[in-house]
């Protein structure tokens, strides 16, 4: 039997005003209270939703307006209550801060975790994971560690980041993905630098779709890649190195346009979830990710292509107890029903064990393959 962990860390950040004239105004509750107040359209849903009262609800918005000097909320009969623009502005400044931060937190977090587990003889060996941060990631990191295994140690990583870990024996897993179609050997090709056809194996995860968030309703007309030379269209990029940022540099390749032509293409965000965020708050008119970011941010979505998730890992790794917790862990009803759920995913496959040939094909592992040799006899 496998002992739980003693107790998880857990790293947050918090919004406090500095005031000129000394002392601290914390903003947490008024920044919680304002996004359930988007959210349910009136004070007393929202402060259902916080679980405080209404009087103490009304008495942080009203603090808070004084220190901004400005209104936070409009309450009407017919329309109910809505946040004014100063207000949303606030809301959306918290959604990309904690869209950027939250996956160094939870890296932080997560070897915190690891150093104080090592204080405990009877602790148990970790199953350490790389990978950039996805939606089914974030699923599979919060269900294993909330049950009766050993818990994942997580490093957020870009894919070549986490492949490269791999190969140096770094870690047990790394996430990366690959687009369906023509798209697939371009973004191989730089991954057979470490990714071994003969060594490795891989974990299945989803089928995610892919494409551009833009503004609801689509106010810039962008129907395709095409359009981000538009002159009056401010685009957001993903970091440099990541997979996401590559597809968008094929996909203008492809069409000859050269990227000093897209307006903002240097400007980058980490995650889904900041582009998302970052097109939300106005500060671009569209981005490129998963569709399930665009959903929660309330944006419309251009689907332009499929992407498969997966973990690579050493086939001589799958038959350690730790893994094959995992995969148990994949395959149960739990984790297929909360990745089904997710917008723009498909589960299909999920939990599956393939070679790269049988994901790839033969033609591609064998690309794969020979890259490879050709990086060891260069090196």
């Amino acid at each position: 039997m496998v002992m739980s962990y003693k107790f998880k860390a857990r790293l947050s950040s918090e919004w406090v005003l500095e005031k000129a004239a000394g002392g601290e105004v914390p903003l947490s509750e008024v920044l919680r209270l304002l996004a359930a107040v988007d959210a349910t359209g009136h004070i007393a849903g929202a402060c259902k939703a916080c679980g405080m009262s209404y009087r103490h609800a009304w008495g942080i918005l009203r603090k808070a307006e004084q220190e901004f000097e400005t209104s936070l909320i409009e309450t009407s009969r017919r329309q109910g209550t809505k946040l004014t623009n100063f207000g949303q502005h606030l809301i959306w400044a918290k959604r990309r801060l904690d869209a950027r931060l939250t996956p160094t937190l939870e890296s932080m977090a997560s070897e915190l975790q690891e150093e104080l587990e090592r204080l405990y003889p009877q602790s148990q060996q970790r199953l350490r994971l790389h990978a950039s941060h996805g939606f089914a990631v974030e699923g599979l990191l919060q269900l294993a560690n909330g049950m009766d295994m050993s818990p994942l140690e997580l490093r957020y990583r870009t894919a070549i980041e986490a492949l490269a870990s791999l190969d140096r024996g770094e870690c047990d897993l790394a996430g990366f993905q690959v687009p369906v179609g023509e798209y697939a050997r371009p973004l191989l090709e730089h991954y057979a630098e470490w990714l071994d056809p003969d060594k490795h194996i891989l974990i299945h995860l989803a089928v995610r779709n892919t494409g551009l968030f833009v503004k609801p309703g689509n106010p810039k007309r962008i129907a395709s890649i095409a359009d981000l030379v538009k002159p009056d269209v401010r685009f957001v990029n993903r970091q440099i190195g990541s997979s996401t940022r590559y597809l968008v540099e094929f996909m203008l390749k492809r069409l000859n346009i050269d990227t000093a032509q897209v307006q903002g293409y240097d400007n980058s965000e980490f995650t889904h979830m900041a582009i998302a965020a970052h097109i939300g708050s106005g500060m671009a008119d569209v981005g490129m990710g998963v569709e399930t970011a665009a959903w929660r941010c309330g944006l419309s979505f251009i689907p332009l292509v499929q992407e498969r998730y997966f973990f690579a890992a050493h086939r001589d790794s799958m038959e350690a107890p730790q893994m094959r917790r995992l995969l148990d862990l994949m395959n149960g009803p739990a984790y297929q029903s909360y990745v089904s759920q997710l917008v723009g995913y498909d589960a299909a496959c999920l939990g599956q064990v393939q070679t790269l040939s049988e994901a790839f094909g033969d033609e591609l592992a064998d690309m794969l393959l020979n890259s490879r040799k050709g990086y060891m006899i260069q090196s």
